[in-house]
């Protein structure tokens, strides 16, 4: 049982092992995944401020160059002499701007800033002295870009171009085209950067131009990180901040126009650009939910099965306890038996040699059943203890003053060649003991058992005793008895006399033997001297005729 209870929690730790194995697998592939996923998106979304601040910039360049345009055209149709409500001089500064794109109004002034001229019908007399695009010209600028204004005759968001007006190398006035920032609308469609996205210019010293969609007002930008770490290190890029015109967070692309006052930049919002990720993110949750699931419904069900097999475990266990226990009282009572019979052979009157012979044999049996049942051995017995207990316990029935040196391997001998080997082991120490030591004290008996390989062993059985008799060795039970049981066993076997007697036999005793063949005789072959030892040898073989 508890065997099983850590063969379970082994099984119970590896099943765990490898579903968590499984689990941080799906996660690495899932964090690789979604990284790629958030790269890639980051990438799309710069790529796309990148190309979306290239149309920002191209339109810039153009809106710029048809402003000059129109500035030039409408100082030139002036003439020599600015005059107020001149209407031919009216309809000139109209077709002066015509071709420019969005809501566009022409404006001339005089030296004080007095409304001469426009294409607005309902022009309202407004100040504009204070204004940069006035003021710069009137201290001698030749142009001007304005920042980003509310006009003060509409209270729209707009920036103005505006020219300085010379006759005779005096200032006389200013020629203004004033653009509605509104005209960046279009821009920011055409750049199709999605939701949250801007377009806009900025001039150079960091003054907000125009931005669509409409910044709260005028916006001073000197500080911001665009002037400050990126444009002094490239004129192009992209980079990640907060805008300063609204606080969110945005992928900006910016360019540096050329030949123009500008800083062209598009900006896409950070989680439009990253929408794709965002769905990938879900995506990977979901995967993550399902094998978590998965996961929990896996270890159920092993825990399920793992339950159930302690119970059939458990109840193997029982089973085979009480199998055990069966076979333990059935060899039990085969020994009690086999002792039963010896009791009857007592009460029988029969020569005493012939008595003890019969209860030495039981007895060998006996001793196989008993190390069976004592050590739980049924499929295997020890060999070491199974010789052991058959030769001391026929030294101690005899009673004689005999040593036993033992030299057994430690072998287990297959059950159903128990039997023989003792059976084997008892008559040949019997046979030392009645006939080795007649007139001798002192004699010594060796038992030596080793393998030889998977199947066969090599037993020796020797004594130090008076020899055997060449005369008597064919006759009687027990030559008979040894003959039978080395021929079951698939062997030979051989007796030597060499101060003393040493039997030798090899046999397969240690697994089951394959099934005899058929013989039909048996040859003995009696030398009366060792052709190498000068000794009398008498051999026995197994032999198929």
């Amino acid at each position: 049982m508890k065997f099983e209870g850590l063969h379970t929690a082994t099984v119970s730790k590896a099943a765990t092992a490898v579903m968590g194995t499984m689990f941080v697998g799906l996660l690495l592939l899932l964090g690789l995944w979604l990284y790629e996923s958030w790269t890639s998106a980051q990438q799309r979304t710069e790529d796309q401020a990148v190309a979306a601040s290239k149309i920002v910039a191209t339109n810039a360049k153009w809106i710029d160059a048809l402003a000059w345009q129109a500035l030039q055209r409408i100082d030139e149709s002036l003439g020599s002499d600015v005059r107020v409500g001149d209407k031919s001089k009216v309809r000139d500064i109209n077709e002066a701007v015509e071709n420019l794109p969005g809501q566009v109004e022409a404006y001339v002034v005089d030296r004080d800033g007095t409304t001469l001229l426009s294409t607005d019908p309902v022009v309202k007399p407004v100040p504009i002295t204070d204004r940069p695009y006035f003021a710069e010209l009137k201290k001698g600028a030749r142009k001007h870009v304005s920042s980003l204004l509310v006009s003060r005759q509409n209270g729209q968001q707009i920036f103005v171009f505006s020219r300085r007006i010379e006759r005779n190398g005096a200032f006389v006035g200013a020629a203004m085209v004033s653009f509605e920032v509104d005209i960046f609308a279009d821009i920011l469609e055409s750049a199709d950067l999605g939701p949250d996205s801007t377009v806009g210019i900025i001039r150079r010293d960091g003054q907000l131009v125009a931005r669509f969609p409409l910044a709260r007002g005028p916006l001073d930008m000197s500080g911001y990180v665009l002037f400050t770490d990126y444009l002094p290190k490239s004129p192009t890029g992209t980079y990640f901040a907060v805008s300063p015109a609204d606080g969110v967070a945005r992928t900006v692309g910016y360019r540096s126009v050329d030949g123009t006052d500008f800083i062209a930049v598009s900006s896409a919002g950070y989680q439009a650009g990253m929408r794709s990720f965002w769905n990938d993110m879900l995506i990977a949750v979901g995967v993550l939910c399902l094998a978590a699931i998965g996961l929990i419904a896996a270890a159920s069900w092993i825990r399920h099965l793992l339950s159930r097999d302690i119970a059939r475990s458990t109840a193997l266990s029982i089973a085979l306890e009480e199998n055990q226990l069966l076979l333990r009282e059935i060899h039990h009572r085969v020994k009690n038996n086999l002792q039963s019979v010896q009791s009857l052979i007592r009460m029988q009157q029969l020569p005493s040699e012939v008595q003890k012979s019969l209860f030495d044999r039981i007895a060998a049996m006996i001793a196989v059943h008993e190390q069976i049942y004592s050590r739980d051995q049924y499929a295997k017995v020890s060999a070491k203890h199974l010789l052991t207990a058959v030769v001391d316990m026929l030294v101690k029935s005899y009673g004689a003053s005999v040593e036993v040196e033992y030299a057994i391997e430690d072998i287990d001998v297959s059950a159903d060649t128990a039997t023989p080997l003792a059976l084997l082991a008892n008559e040949v120490v019997t046979n030392s003991l009645k006939y080795a030591f007649l007139n001798t004290q002192g004699g010594k008996i060796a038992v030596t058992l080793k393998a030889l390989s998977k199947r066969r062993a090599c037993l020796v059985i020797s004594d130090n005793g008076v020899g055997f008799d060449r005369e008597n060795m064919h006759s009687g039970m027990g030559s008979r008895l040894i003959k039978g049981v080395v021929s079951q066993l698939q062997g030979e076997f051989i007796y030597q006399r060499n101060d003393g007697t040493n039997f030798t036999a090899e046999m397969d005793i240690i697994e089951m033997a394959e099934p005899a063949q058929t013989k039909t005789g048996t040859e003995w072959a009696i030398a009366d001297r060792d052709a190498k030892t000068g000794r009398n040898v008498v051999t026995e073989k197994s032999q198929d005729i």
